[in-house]
């Protein structure tokens, strides 16, 4: 709530939160939406969000006026852009499922809210229209991102397969950025004899603020999707801090290693696969993938929930591990140090992790290690140790992502329990996701 005396001077010129308004202060004047004061903000400052999308706030005093300029948007309004349908372009769909993306500023609280619609998040960029024939829009389920499970999952999958199979060249799914690569390497797995196009797309600032990303990620991904050769799931997101392209990544090679800025997603031990520009120019960097058919999709989600990852640091406990195995879990992700370590002292025992992975393997649990480096690959006989832990049953997961594991695993485990035959699929590469060498080329960007 704002101060009294704010309160006094906005009741007496008629202006309501929510309004249009121009404000003046020392011969400066301002014009936008007033906005709540921010919970834990200053009462006496007014709150414009301007034009361009930024908030701004006024330290208040006897020079500054007020006028109300007019209502401003209709609250819990989000405008909507129906496409028309142009048969001469490539058929795509779209499925919405929450995320940054899909939300709007509520005038009211100062926050931003979810959409209710894919018409909505389209009207954010109604360009879309004149690039892909928009087939089909759907909104499954709409959540942040990272209250999905296997089960939200499984029906995107089938959602995906369906539009697929009924003749679409490619499909977009809406979704928030936090475990956009989690989902995006779960359809991997679960689209089987996958030929064509599905790109992920998310965005990091909302479509309030004058940075908002989306538009640019919805555009180019709606050209992939629509003319591309590619046939696999792909992340699409800004490759840089500017509005200048977007990156294709592959959906098992791609990890966020930012939390706020626009280019944060990159691709991990392999480049993306291209560049897209806003005008539909797209250049390939030279990686090899999976070129587009028109085969039928067919959906695999057996799915094992109860697997877990652990992450090894100095001084920590193994008997984190006793609790999972209580708890029957049927499969453990080790995120070790470099090549794959974890601490195997022998000065003091309860300190060594590997009493504890023999007991899980020995209870049923199958146990895989990848390392906290990110980039480069784990190796089970470079030092002694790491051959200590291997020789107890551990797999070494090779270049694998840590997310990219823990998502296989649990696909792996909806299949199979057994010991060898878990062990057979975890190394065998189904969507690209572990590479033979890794490449030298392949390592982290210069963040500016």
């Amino acid at each position: 709530m704002y101060s009294k005396e704010i309160r006094e001077l906005l009741e007496k010129k008629g202006v309501e939160v929510g309004n249009k308004v121009k404000v003046t202060k020392n011969e400066e004047t301002y014009e936008g939406i007033l906005m709540p004061r921010i919970e834990m903000g200053d009462p006496n400052s007014l709150i414009i969000k301007l034009e361009n999308g930024y908030n701004i706030g006024l330290e208040f005093d006897d020079m500054v006026k007020i006028k109300k300029l007019g209502e401003g948007p209709k609250l819990g309004i989000v405008p909507e852009l129906r496409v028309k349908r142009e048969k001469k372009l490539p058929d795509v769909s779209m499925i919405a499922t929450g995320g940054t993306i899909g939300t709007h500023v509520d005038y009211k609280t100062g926050g931003v809210y979810m959409c209710r619609s894919p018409e909505q998040i389209l009207s954010t960029a109604p360009e879309i229209g004149t690039i892909i024939d928009l087939k089909n829009t759907f909104r499954p389920f709409t959540l942040a991102s990272e209250d999905l499970t296997y089960n939200e999952w499984k029906k995107m999958a089938r959602l995906i397969a369906n539009e697929l199979n009924s003749g679409c060249h490619g499909v977009i799914v809406t979704h928030g950025t936090d475990i956009l690569h989690y989902s995006a390497a779960a359809m991997s797995f679960m689209l089987r004899n996958l030929t064509k196009p599905v790109a992920f797309v998310g965005a990091q600032r909302s479509p309030d603020r004058g940075s908002f990303d989306g538009s640019m990620n919805l555009i180019c991904a709606s050209h992939f999707t629509g003319y591309s050769d590619v046939g696999e799931v792909c992340l699409v997101m800004h490759g840089s801090s500017n509005d200048d392209h977007c990156l294709v990544h592959r959906g098992t090679r791609v990890r966020k290693f930012h939390t706020s800025r626009r280019d944060a997603f990159q691709s991990v031990n392999e480049k993306p696969l291209m560049k897209v520009w806003k005008n539909g120019k797209m250049e390939k960097v030279g990686v090899k993938y999976e070129k587009f058919d028109d085969r039928k999709v067919e959906v695999d989600d057996k799915w094992e929930p109860k697997v877990a990852l652990i992450k090894a640091a100095p001084n920590s406990d193994p008997s984190i591990i006793n609790w999972y195995i209580d708890k029957k879990y049927k499969g453990l992700v080790l995120e070790g140090f470099g090549l794959g370590h974890v601490p195997t002292s022998t000065l003091k025992k309860e300190d060594s992790w590997l009493p504890m992975i023999k007991k899980a393997i020995e209870e049923g649990i199958s146990v895989v290690m990848t390392s906290q480096t990110i980039f480069g690959r784990v190796h089970p006989y470079v030092y002694r140790n790491l051959r200590m832990v291997s020789e107890l049953g551990t797999i070494y997961a090779e270049d694998m992502l840590t997310e990219v594991t823990l998502v296989k695993l649990s696909w792996v485990l909806g299949h199979t329990k057994e010991k060898e035959k878990v062990k057979e699929m975890m190394l065998t590469s189904y969507a690209h996701e572990i590479t033979p060498r890794t490449p030298l080329d392949s390592t982290v960007k210069t963040i500016e």
